[in-house]
């Protein structure tokens, strides 16, 4: 119903945010990855997915279109819920939790909160062919021990650039001009490059 709400951030906690868009308030539950973008943004965007139940409707809210897209493969799976699928989220990166499933690192998915063995074997089992066509059309992500790349990462998202666009731009930069260290330049030629 709602792709996504962009607005401003009236109140934030690691796991919920007031979200204002044009005077109208939305409550929007989000994960501990979501919150580690926001946290120092005074206005931002998020990709929403709106769960209908009888006893209401919950609007959950994400950073990253790949992270919304990861909470719906998660609800999928017959024995998680929005609020597992949510706890993975707040303890893995969606990467991590592909290349998990790719992997079949049970061990890896069990750490979760609420994950038990059986519940990460079927999320393996559900969730490898669907894991594989989504991240098919990843090409290069940035690598998290990079501080400058990941900030210029962070930032050109914040400025509505595809993720994906983004990285490879960042990418081409840093093959093409590996003098560049500092983060104002990485940006500005990055946003040029794209």
């Amino acid at each position: 119903m709602y792709a996504y709400l962009q607005g401003k951030f009236t109140y934030k906690n690691p796991a919920q945010v007031y979200l204002d868009v044009n005077g109208v308030g939305y409550e929007v539950n989000i994960s501990l990855n979501t919150y580690s973008f926001i946290q120092n943004l005074n206005e931002g965007k998020l990709f929403t997915y709106l769960q209908v139940k009888e006893d209401g409707h919950v609007l959950y809210g994400f950073f990253e279109k790949e992270e919304k897209e990861m909470f719906v493969l998660l609800i999928g799976v017959s024995g998680i819920g929005a609020a597992t699928a949510r706890m993975m989220l707040s303890s893995l990166h969606p990467n991590e939790i592909v290349k998990a499933i790719q992997m079949g690192n049970v061990k890896l998915l069990e750490g979760v909160k609420g994950i038990g063995k059986k519940t990460a074997e079927r999320l393996v089992l559900e969730l490898k062919d669907k894991v594989a066509k989504q991240s098919a059309g990843a090409d290069i992500l940035i690598p998290k021990g990079n501080r400058t790349e990941q900030d210029a990462l962070n930032a050109l998202i914040a400025l509505g650039i595809n993720r994906n666009q983004a990285e490879q731009a960042i990418q081409k930069i840093i093959l093409t001009e590996p003098s560049v260290i500092h983060l104002e330049d990485l940006i500005k030629k990055a946003l040029k490059a794209i």
